[in-house]
């Protein structure tokens, strides 16, 4: 079977805002954030995406921590990692790539403009937001830097304008191609999901680029059906989404990996190993 059926699951583990007292399995720390990544590993993730944790919670870019995390995960198993350069509100640009530099991981996150990022109670219609500053001028600068230790960058688009964003920045010939898409759900102040923007995304896209799908809360494993089922890639994670079905936490990452293989399964498609994800995505090979 080629790599045209599979389907590269990622795992996204803690976030920058999921704490333990909403489930206890959030990693913090550098063992039990090791300890995850080995066992999202093991359940059919070929990528783990990691806002490192310290102890208390905090997500953090200390080398102290990065670097033990990074080093922890390509000792025990060969799961591709991707660290998070959003990491927490406060940082300027030059500190949240330092994680790039200082972790040198197989993936980072570049996010694709800057937002109104929010955490939203639907049905009371309230929202508490931040300002999620992500200049062209930061843009270009991250990409740079990822491209100087072989890191791929991973496009967080929270709506179509970033993916226009990237369109225009392109035409400067400063991305390494295939291009790859992390495609966001359901966060107030991006796009929802529905059946027009999850469309207008795929279409959007330049062509030969690669994509993956991952949705807030309830747009979690749907997005992850979606995913599946039109030949990108998925992701979950206690980052996206705390519960395995309803209102019934999740007991682990893990098992938000297993019910994504789940439904790649259904789709006909296969979970790919971190070595055909390294080739489905055009990584470079580790430094």
């Amino acid at each position: 079977m080629g790599l045209e059926n599979k389907c590269i699951v990622t795992c996204a583990m803690a976030g920058a805002a999921t704490r333990k007292q909403q489930n206890e399995a959030v990693p913090y720390g550098i063992k039990e954030t090791i300890d995850a990544a080995v066992e999202c590993y093991k359940a059919g993730a070929a990528i783990v995406h990691i806002h490192v944790r310290d102890e208390n919670g905090i997500p953090s870019n200390d080398p102290n921590y990065i670097k033990p995390v990074v080093q922890g995960i390509r000792e025990k198993c060969p799961v591709l990692v991707n660290l998070s350069t959003a990491i927490r509100p406060g940082l300027a640009p030059e500190e949240r790539i330092t994680v790039v530099t200082d972790g040198k991981p197989d993936m980072a996150s570049l996010n694709c403009g800057t937002m109104d990022f929010g955490l939203a109670n639907w049905e009371a219609g309230t929202v508490a937001a931040i300002i999620f500053d992500n200049s062209f001028d930061t843009m270009i600068m991250f990409n740079d830097k990822m491209k100087e230790v072989g890191c791929k960058p991973e496009l967080e688009v929270y709506d179509n304008a970033m993916v226009d964003n990237i369109k225009l920045i392109r035409k400067q010939g400063i991305f390494e191609e295939p291009l790859h898409f992390q495609f966001v759900f359901g966060i107030a102040g991006g796009v929802l999901l529905d059946p027009s923007s999850f469309a207008d995304f795929v279409q959007r896209i330049p062509k030969g680029s690669t994509w993956s799908a991952c949705g807030a809360g309830p747009n979690s494993f749907k997005s992850a059906y979606l995913g599946s089922i039109f030949g990108g890639n998925v992701r979950v994670g206690l980052e996206d989404n705390i519960y395995i079905s309803g209102k019934t936490l999740a007991k682990s990452n893990a098992q938000l990996v297993e019910k994504a293989v789940k439904i790649v399964q259904m789709a006909d498609r296969e979970p790919a190993t971190p070595e055909e994800a390294r080739q489905i995505l055009s990584l470079p090979k580790r430094k």
